[in-house]
């Protein structure tokens, strides 16, 4: 029998069922899932438990904006991020970070174990103190003191350092609610934002949520957001809506990759990095594309729609942006998805690779961190 101790009840300590770091790490669970609908819930937990809410606010998680809406702080973001890198590190187990590592040597952070002469213009703070005094003890064939000459200086290698600019698509289409694919794919994107942060602080990171149309998120946007919920059931559909004048209702559960790419490649055409990469993460073929000031909906998917994106692909690559397309795959029906992502990959020459939710955070992240790997003449 196992045994068990007991003390004595103090009533001077109050009972807490949770911490509120707890309870709103909780809370931002549910928001990965359900984006901003989970805020309104706080109205009611207002009502029927304002003790906990209050807990929420006095840690400055939560706060109310001038119209009495509930919405998270910079606060409570920051650690919805922190906290989406960290497990995604526990699962990854990587005991440390580098930064975008590339095969050239050049004035960089990271020191290398070997050695050179020292030449003009290399930086002084990075000398080999052992191996220079070996060298002059050498030549002076030892006796003190030691005089040292410039023949003698050798300093670190450095590893050359790139800042990278990223442009994380994300699919916001309806079929991303199922199997908890677009909240695994926010935590990722929210990952990265923290590593950006943190690590990368001379890159650039925009996130771009693409479904019928395109549209860039801020970091709090991205906690916000949830895939467009399916609004037609038509097991056909052949539409065309204006971008000019668009109607009343406007189906946007649809997969418009080509938009996602075009708009990401206006966004990079204006960053002054020379690593430029996109990073796709979709569950689905292309069933929109854009034709002059049209957008054409089409499903099941469609030859014309996947040439359109290709299309895309294509002046991408001639830009010089790298691209790493990531298909969810959770059953047998997504194949046609997997025979997509390679064409994009033949196209463009960058990455295709195939995961479900639970993987996508290791492989995206390492696909980031790599970046490309390019240096220019000065």
């Amino acid at each position: 029998m196992p045994s068990f101790e007991y003390s004595k009840f103090d009533p001077s300590q109050g009972f807490s069922p949770q911490s509120a770091d707890d309870l709103f790490d909780q809370f931002s669970e549910f928001m990965m899932d359900y984006g901003d609908e989970v805020l309104d819930s706080l109205e009611q937990w207002e009502e029927d438990n304002p003790d906990v809410v209050d807990m929420l606010m006095k840690q400055g998680y939560v706060e109310k904006d001038r119209e009495g809406k509930f919405r998270v702080t910079p606060k409570g973001l920051k650690r919805v991020e922190n906290k989406a890198l960290e497990s995604l590190f526990n699962i990854q187990n990587k005991d440390k970070m580098g930064r975008h590592e590339t095969e050239f040597r050049g004035a960089g952070q990271v020191k290398m174990d070997e050695s050179k002469k020292y030449e003009f213009g290399d930086p002084v703070g990075n000398l080999n103190m052992h191996e220079t005094l070996k060298n002059a003890i050498h030549r002076q064939g030892g006796g003190s003191p030691v005089h040292i000459s410039e023949d003698d200086l050798e300093i670190y290698e450095t590893e050359y350092q790139t800042s990278c600019a990223t442009v994380v698509l994300i699919d916001m289409s309806g079929s991303m609610m199922r199997y908890g694919k677009y909240a695994s794919a926010k935590k990722v994107a929210m990952a990265l934002q923290a590593l950006v942060r943190s690590r990368y602080q001379s890159d650039f990171l925009q996130i771009v949520g693409f479904y019928t149309y395109a549209t860039a998120m801020t970091e709090r946007d991205l906690l916000n957001s949830a895939p467009k919920q399916v609004s037609i059931f038509d097991p056909q559909v052949s539409l065309r809506v204006s971008l000019d004048n668009p109607p009343a209702f406007v189906p946007e559960h649809f997969t418009n990759i080509q938009a996602g790419l075009q708009f990401a490649r206006r966004i990079l055409k204006k960053q002054p990095a020379q690593n430029q990469q996109i990073i796709c993460i979709t569950d689905g073929e292309p069933t929109a594309h854009i034709e002059g000031r049209e957008i054409v909906l089409l499903y099941p998917p469609a030859e014309r729609t996947a040439r359109a994106t290709l299309s895309e692909v294509k002046k991408c690559k001639n830009a010089g942006i790298q691209i790493s397309s990531f298909a969810l795959i959770e059953d047998y029906f997504y194949y046609g998805l997997v025979n997509f992502v390679e064409q994009m990959a033949q196209v463009s020459g960058g990455i295709s690779a195939t995961c479900n939710a639970q993987d996508m955070g290791n492989m995206v992240v390492n696909s980031f961190v790599k970046g490309r790997k390019k240096r220019s003449r000065v």
